[in-house]
């Protein structure tokens, strides 16, 4: 008979997201998750020990002689199965963790927790997009494209509008067109290709290297710009990198002053639960609604690929009719 506890595990096995902080390890996010989850499982309501029968000495008072040994059986609590003796139900909890950011990024993390583990490694050998919000300043360059690095070079950006920006984002995004279509592996001149971008499941086969599969400005405001960017195979330092080409690419210099990841496949910002919602109860309904959203979505596509058929009643109506109508006329 499973306990409580393990019932609740069952309830916690699937994926969810965290948002992840700027400035903290995501080891440290996953110890943390996995520390209040064990919590959450080892406070459910144990059982009540079982009992054993035990054969006890029957008190004798000091006025009465004694006539020998007398037992009674007694009904006992085992104490070797007391939480005290054996230790907490749960002792460890696996939890997997997604596409990583480092310590200097925000934003969707993706976690796994039990069976959730193997739909995670599903979920990633598809063709997952992700997005990002990225922040950079001109006038600066940096030993590791970021704000907070040692500045290598100062220039200025009086120069720099935002239709010159959007040239040198238009510029880069065909690029990166084309390296997508390189690393498909697909005749481009073929029906396959054609069907395949239509469904927008055209990318690379595996891994290849980082893809831009978006990128526009937000905000312009000099020296401060924020990109909104989708991409596939990428690091959060790759992406401080794209800040600094740019800069390069306008005639001045650029750092990138935050990464933050608001979409990771089908998770978003607002499927993300932050640090005081690490509970077990909370991850519990997250997960639930993580299931929900996909088995909606996998029943609309089910309706969209449906075609509908006539039933076969007015088929044979429509046959006999016809014959009818052959017999009247011959």
């Amino acid at each position: 008979m499973a306990t409580p506890a393990i019932r609740m595990f069952r309830r916690l096995e699937g994926l969810f997201c965290v948002y992840k902080p700027t400035g903290v390890h995501w080891k440290l996010v996953r110890d943390s998750v996995e520390t209040n989850l064990l919590k959450g499982l080892n406070a459910t309501s144990s059982q009540p020990l079982p009992q054993e029968v035990r054969f006890l000495v029957n008190p004798v008072s000091e006025t009465e002689a004694p006539k020998g040994l007398t037992l009674s059986a007694s009904s006992v609590p085992v104490l070797s199965k007391h939480p005290l003796v054996t230790g907490p139900e749960f002792q460890h909890i696996r939890v997997g963790v997604g596409h990583r950011l480092d310590a200097f990024s925000s934003g969707v993390l993706v976690l796994a927790v039990g069976n959730g583990n193997r739909a995670m490694n599903d979920l990633y050998r598809t063709r997952v997009t992700r997005d990002y919000t990225l922040e950079g300043e001109f006038g600066t360059a940096t030993d590791d494209f970021s704000h907070t690095g040692r500045a290598v070079e100062r220039s200025t950006f009086g120069h720099i509008t935002q239709d010159k920006l959007d040239k040198v984002l238009a510029m880069l995004q065909g690029a990166n067109q084309k390296a997508l279509l390189m690393y498909s592996n697909v005749d481009m001149h073929s029906q396959e290709a054609y069907e395949m971008a239509v469904q927008g499941l055209l990318g690379p086969e595996g891994k290849s290297q980082p893809i831009l599969t978006g990128l526009r400005c937000i905000h312009f405001q000099p020296p401060n710009f924020t990109l909104e960017v989708q991409c596939l195979n990428e690091t959060q330092k790759y992406l401080r990198k794209v800040v600094h080409e740019i800069g390069l690419e306008l005639r001045s210099t650029a750092a990138c002053k935050g990464v933050r990841r608001t979409r990771d496949g089908p998770f978003t910002l607002q499927d993300a639960l932050t640090h005081h919602h690490w509970t077990a109860s909370d991850v519990i309904q997250a997960i639930r609604q993580y299931h929900s959203k996909i088995n909606l979505k996998y029943s609309h596509t089910q309706m969209k690929d449906t075609v509908l058929q006539p039933p076969e009643e007015s088929t044979t109506l429509k046959k006999n009719s016809d014959e009818a109508v052959v017999g009247r006329i011959t």
